[in-house]
């Protein structure tokens, strides 16, 4: 179910205004292809399930508008996030990391 976005207009491969960014990430979980699920919640938490392993980390809009995502002990990342839309309709988010241009495409479940 996506929530959050009702309004929302937004093209394909589109740039998430930082703005949006927290209402798009908590509108609903995702999958990715390789059947990961993830989800975000508004107080800056995120979970992430691979092969059954869940591991929880957190998430914020930093003030340069950039999608951050730190997993403890130590790993931070730092992401571009575009809309995924089909037929006008917002399906989802692709996040695409700053550093190494990694690709993931979470649609909303």
């Amino acid at each position: 179910m996506v929530r959050n976005l009702e309004g929302v207009t937004a093209e394909d491969g589109a740039h998430v205004p930082a703005e949006q960014i927290a209402a798009a990430v908590t509108a609903g979980n995702f999958i990715y292809s390789d059947g990961a699920t993830q989800s975000f919640d508004s107080d800056g938490t995120t979970r992430y399930v691979e092969h059954g392993r869940p591991t929880e980390g957190t998430w914020s809009v930093e003030a340069d508008g950039r999608f951050a995502s730190f997993w403890p002990p130590s790993y931070q990342a730092f992401y571009d996030v575009r809309w995924m839309v089909e037929h006008t309709k917002i399906v989802g988010l692709r996040f695409i990391d700053l550093r190494n241009g990694a690709r993931f495409d979470g649609r909303y479940q």
